[in-house]
């Protein structure tokens, strides 16, 4: 049994907005993920990562103020620093991030997720 497609979802956004519509047009209804509400856990960020085939700072908003204020630029932080401080502050996860037929994609642009449906 295949797993429903999710996404990690900010409504504010307007890429994350985009990458749902685009999913709804091609008849899918995705599990909706508020992440800012409810932030992934440990085990999720790692498996997204497993997935994207990244590391943590690939998916990091790195011009969020957070991310100069926590001091998440330092070169010293580890893979579990970087994942801590994403579950802390969910703000500095890329968005959206979709995860479909065991695979994952950033929807940006949103045209991305395609590849993964």
């Amino acid at each position: 049994m295949t797993e429903a497609p999710r996404i990690f979802h900010n409504p504010r956004c307007s890429k994350s907005r985009q990458t749902l519509e685009l999913l709804q047009q091609k008849g899918i209804e995705p599990e909706i993920i508020r992440y800012l509400e409810t932030p992934p856990t440990e085990q999720e960020l790692l498996h997204i990562l497993d997935l994207l085939g990244c590391e943590p700072r690939e998916i990091m908003r790195t011009k969020e103020a957070e991310y100069r204020e926590q001091g998440l630029d330092s070169p010293e932080l580890n893979r579990t620093d970087l994942i801590q401080a994403m579950i802390k502050t969910p703000k500095l996860i890329e968005r959206p991030i979709v995860l479909a037929n065991g695979k994952a994609a950033v929807g940006r642009p949103p045209e991305n997720v395609l590849n993964i449906l």
